[in-house]
């Protein structure tokens, strides 16, 4: 026992304080690069921008505890504040926060349920589609920032990347972004650079947020109203969460628990609400960042949030002066590294189908700006080209006795819903012949619509005054046979003379 309890000590201090200075530093990176997504979510929810500020700090803060991917960051997303603007224009922002409750516990359900094992149904054609068309919102959502702009923007910008790249050739010390913005927000200080600062962004908070219930009649109607928006909300912060912390595990080689997550999520977003935020779920942009300066600890995560919440409450003097054109240079560095260029050069030698699935998640989502639902289409595409391959890999040979009275058919492969019909069509049960054998020794029966197919088969060659010999099911294909198939219940109940 004493060993164990080591072990996870071992384990808990290695998440936390396994690299402190690391963390540190790109907790401070993250959080600055929060400010703009926060308020831009805001504005797309249609809230405050402190509703989307003050989640950014709690979310951040509860699942650097509670979460089970260290080193990933969540806060308020695009994928979950598009779907709360109509909530918030039709009831308004208290039903916001009363859907955000509820949506937390969905998710602490889906937790408890393990529903965190459906991310292996994620083929990796879909996690590359996910990767790429993320890049490229990110790099869209910089447009503004890169058009109509003054010149010295543009030189802000190019000396921020110039900064972002370069500096690690002297020293991986500091994180190259921390040292751009550092280094931007002081030189358009001292020359008075006319170029957008994140004073110019949205009005920032003054206080710390406060604990309050949603300001909503506890009644039926009121769940009638938000149980559709937070069944929404859970089900796209959770699959935008599950697939950041996979982008996470490959980029630092180390696991994480998907179950735990889930728990983590609904409490960050359970808490946010009470606080004065709106929903949120890991965010893959930052969560580079954050890692690609170093991070690999729940520190950052807390560190991230925590500075924030410094930033807004005690160095808002110095946080207005930083000037976009920084956080617009961090983001591209962001879209460029997250991007799998490598990708572009496999579509020559993947299977088809794998480009396909992957060109198609990307398309859905650039085209949709919704990520979850380009995951969906992904995942569908690669089910039916799956389920096409397996069918195709099934199949039927047929063989005449001697004397030429009995037709034998050998089944092998997997049969299912794609297959059973080569299976039925195969199958002649006209041929004039007394009798038909259908040996599957090599075959497996999946589904209902395998069991299905027998049944028609052998139905129809008994109408055809046939004799019919099913051998070789095995165990689980017999089950399944005994339980759904209705040819050997019509036989038993034919009436007997």
């Amino acid at each position: 026992m004493s060993s164990i309890s080591t072990t996870a000590r071992g384990r808990f201090a290695a998440s936390w304080f396994g690299s402190p200075w690391a963390d540190i530093l790109s907790g401070i990176v993250v959080a600055l690069a929060l400010i703009p997504e926060a308020i831009g979510f805001s504005v797309i929810a249609g809230v405050d921008p402190k509703v989307g500020l003050y989640a950014s700090v709690v979310i951040a803060c509860v699942i650097a505890f509670a979460g089970g991917r260290p080193a990933m960051i969540s806060a308020a997303t695009a994928a979950t504040a598009v779907v709360m603007a109509d909530l918030v224009r039709d009831h308004g922002v208290q039903y916001l926060f009363a859907a955000t409750i509820l949506m937390g516990v969905f998710q602490i359900l889906a937790g408890l349920a393990r529903l965190g094992r459906l991310m292996r149904f994620v083929s990796r054609s879909v996690m590359t589609g996910f990767v790429n068309a993320l890049a490229i919102l990110i790099f869209l959502a910089q447009l503004p920032e890169l058009t109509g702009v003054t010149p010295a923007t543009y030189g802000l910008i190019a000396l921020g990347l110039a900064i972002i790249y370069g500096f690690p050739r002297i020293t991986r010390v500091v994180p190259s972004p921390l040292v751009a913005i550092a280094v931007l927000t002081a030189l358009t200080a001292w020359l008075g650079l006319d170029v957008r600062t994140v004073a110019h962004l949205g009005e920032l908070p003054k206080a710390l947020p406060s604990f309050a219930l949603p300001d909503v009649p506890l009644t039926f109607e009121t769940l009638r109203i938000i149980l559709p928006y937070s069944a929404t909300l859970a089900a796209v912060g959770l699959l935008e969460s599950l697939l950041t912390a996979q982008i996470v595990d490959d980029m630092t080689d180390t696991g994480s628990s998907k179950n735990r997550e889930c728990l983590g999520q609904g409490l960050a977003n359970m808490s946010s609400a009470v606080f004065g935020g709106m929903g949120g779920c890991a965010m893959i942009g930052q969560s580079v960042i954050n890692v690609s300066s170093g991070a690999r600890g729940r520190l950052s995560t807390l560190v991230a949030g925590g500075f924030l919440l410094v930033l807004l409450v005690l160095l808002q003097d110095l946080l207005a002066i930083v000037p976009v054109a920084a956080l617009t240079a961090v983001m591209i560095m962001v879209s460029l590294n997250t991007f799998s260029w490598r990708s572009l050069l496999d579509l020559r030698t993947n299977p088809l189908p794998s480009s396909l699935v992957m060109l198609a998640t990307v398309a859905v989502v650039v085209a949709t700006r919704d990520l979850a639902i380009g995951v969906l289409v992904g995942v569908l595409l690669s089910g039916v080209f799956f389920a096409g391959k397996v069918a195709r890999m099934s199949r039927i040979t047929a063989e005449l006795s001697p004397d030429g009275r009995t037709r034998t058919y050998r089944v092998s492969g997997q049969v299912f819903f794609a297959s059973a019909g080569t299976f039925t069509d195969t199958i002649d049960v006209r041929e004039p012949v007394e009798r038909l054998v259908i040996d599957v020794h090599a075959a497996h029966f999946w589904d209902i619509s395998a069991v299905g197919a027998l049944d028609r088969v052998v139905m129809k060659a008994r109408a055809n005054g046939k004799a019919v010999e099913v051998v070789g099911l095995n165990e689980a294909s017999a089950t399944l046979v005994e339980r759904f198939g209705r040819h050997d219940k019509a036989e038993a109940s034919l009436p007997t003379h």
